[in-house]
């Protein structure tokens, strides 16, 4: 019998599964559409029974003639126009357009009994339709009106003939028992086939959110990700991979073979390895660049699990830039360096203060100039360390500076002016040209900070500046987008590139007298504000010697000042 559940107030029937994930049944529909088309061809098979029965000398029936195109127009048109929600939960006018007219016309045929034909196999079509498209209720009660439309029409037969009629009652008994059988039989099939729909949708659509999940984690890792399989073809590739290898990797349309690309064919190799073996694989590899000196990489591989013998196992290959690498685990050494060198200067500043004032006094009774050179050796290495003291706790205050507020605003061009002029003041520095051209521009930063910035900038230029006229300008600017930016360009001998790389890292110099925490605490203070510095190697104009140009970008968004 057909269960019934009661969940928010409303029935739920043995269909209950099906409603959870969504009243469309593609198994459903591709059996209803069997269904419709096998009621053609029922309805078709019919006419040509008449024919026949006509052809073997039997009189036309126009009663069976009629049922039977009526029957084919319902047939077609039902299976055209009929549009009804599948499983049939009731007996109502979907139930009635399809099987209730099968049943009609059956029996109708049945109780003519033309030709002496016996119809009953037909009543098999209307009980299947209602056992696998409908409910348990449905299902059951067409089988139970086809079980009584056979026992009324044994005995509307034995009214019309009198006599022994329990073989007939006997033999629609026994249909109807066999028709019940089927239906809980197809009933049972249908719900296990909907159960399995049900759930292979389900598995899909977790295995398609998996998919998509794990697309975007190997699309946003650092390391490089190439899928191989056994026979050398690259699969899949991550951006980070593109990076590294350099080749316009991301070019390439998938599948392709690795092992056609020579700059590659170490990595081919690694992936024929890891198959043969069995093993990860790890190894350092030169791997060449479109562009530039071939590029150290650190290559991993790992095999995925074959789950059964026509499953193909693939080769995950990772991917990682050994000067990245380094360059984290350099920054982290020296982040916890920076940490203890904090802890270490707060240790110091007291004993270098009493250094400091002992040798100003001790100076004061010396008569000697000798004693007094040495003593002025002493503060003057005295106040260096002091100063390098500053910079490691300037460092550290740097990440706990407090946010600026809103209003706190400085127009660009005059402060920059102010301090660039105090900086000439106090260094005695000749040939500093300013060029102030984003008059206006205001910028949230504060005043001290960008003292800060401007005089390492400063600091550094005349370090290895010219001493003619306009060897270092500063000058702001402001570009179409309304954001001011500060430059400060020396005519100085160009940066290796090595030192270019690690111009902004903590205690990086290539001066043995600097600390080489200037520039770094140059790009704290920035990013505590939005900004960015950064550096080039360019000419100030057209034909004009190149240099060296720090420069500083403040945050988009900067008002202008009412004229």
């Amino acid at each position: 019998m057909s269960t019934f559940l009661w969940s928010r107030g409303e029935p739920a029937t043995d269909w209950s599964l099906l409603d959870q994930f969504g009243r469309e049944s593609s198994a459903l529909l591709r059996l209803w559409r069997g269904f419709m088309t096998a009621r053609c061809f029922v309805a078709v098979v019919l006419l040509l029974l008449q024919a026949v029965t006509f052809a073997l000398g039997q009189p036309l029936e126009p009663a069976a003639i009629a049922l039977s195109v009526g029957y084919l127009g319902a047939a077609l048109l039902a299976a055209r126009y009929a549009l009804f929600q599948l499983p049939v939960r009731g007996f109502g006018a979907a139930w009635l357009s399809t099987i209730g007219i099968d049943l009609i016309t059956f029996t109708t045929l049945q109780l003519l009994q033309i030709g002496s034909i016996n119809y009953t196999p037909l009543f098999a079509l209307p009980v299947l339709m209602g056992a696998v498209l409908g409910s348990g209720m449905v299902g059951l009660g067409t089988t139970a009106a086809v079980t009584l439309l056979l026992l009324v029409h044994a005995g509307w037969y034995w009214l019309q003939q009198p006599g022994d009629a329990s073989p007939r009652f006997v033999q629609a008994a026994l249909t109807g028992t066999g028709l019940f059988v089927v239906a809980l039989l197809a009933h049972e099939l249908a719900r296990r086939l909907t159960r399995e729909e049900a759930l292979a949708q389900r598995n899909r659509s977790t295995a398609q959110m998996h998919a998509l999940v794990n697309d975007l984690v190997i699309e946003t890792l650092s390391e490089g990700v190439l899928v191989i399989d056994e026979r050398g073809q690259v699969h899949a590739a991550n951006p980070a991979a593109n990076a590294i290898l350099g080749q316009g990797l991301a070019e390439l349309a998938l599948p392709f073979a690795l092992s056609t690309y020579p700059a590659w064919a170490a990595l081919a190799a690694i992936a024929r390895q890891t198959f043969a073996r069995r093993t990860p694989q790890s190894k350092e590899i030169p791997v060449a660049q479109a562009q530039g000196a071939p590029r150290e990489v650190r290559v991993r591989t790992r095999l995925t699990p074959g789950t059964d013998r026509h499953t193909e196992s693939l080769c995950v290959m990772f991917l990682q830039d050994l000067r990245e690498l380094q360059a984290r685990i350099r920054t982290e050494k020296l982040a916890a360096m920076g940490r203890m060198s904090a802890a270490v200067a707060h240790e110091i500043r007291n004993p270098l203060a009493a250094i400091t004032q002992a040798s100003a006094l001790l100076g004061e009774d010396l008569v000697d100039p000798a004693h007094r050179q040495l003593t002025t050796m002493v503060q003057q290495n005295a106040q260096r360390l002091s100063r390098i003291v500053d910079e490691v706790l300037d460092v550290a205050r740097a990440r706990q500076q407090r946010v600026l507020p809103l209003g706190e605003q400085l127009a660009l061009d005059s402060t920059v002016r102010t301090l660039a002029e105090e900086w000439v003041r106090h260094s005695q520095r000749q040939g500093v040209l300013l060029v102030l051209e984003a008059a206006g521009s205001v910028v949230r930063f504060d005043i001290e900070h960008l003292r800060r910035i401007l005089v390492n900038l400063l600091d550094n230029a005349a370090r290895y500046a010219g001493d003619r006229e306009g060897s270092i300008q500063v000058t702001t600017r402001q570009n179409a987008a309304g954001r001011a930016s500060l430059q400060v360009w020396s005519d100085g001998a160009p940066l290796e590139p090595a030192v270019q790389r690690h111009l902004f890292e903590p205690f990086f110099s290539s001066e043995s007298r600097s600390s080489g925490l200037g520039l770094f605490l140059c790009r704290e203070l920035c990013e505590r504000h939005g900004a960015t510095i950064g550096y080039e190697r360019r000419a100030l104009y057209a034909a004009g010697p190149e240099g060296n140009e720090f420069f500083v970008s403040f945050a988009a968004g900067e008002t202008r000042l009412t004229q």
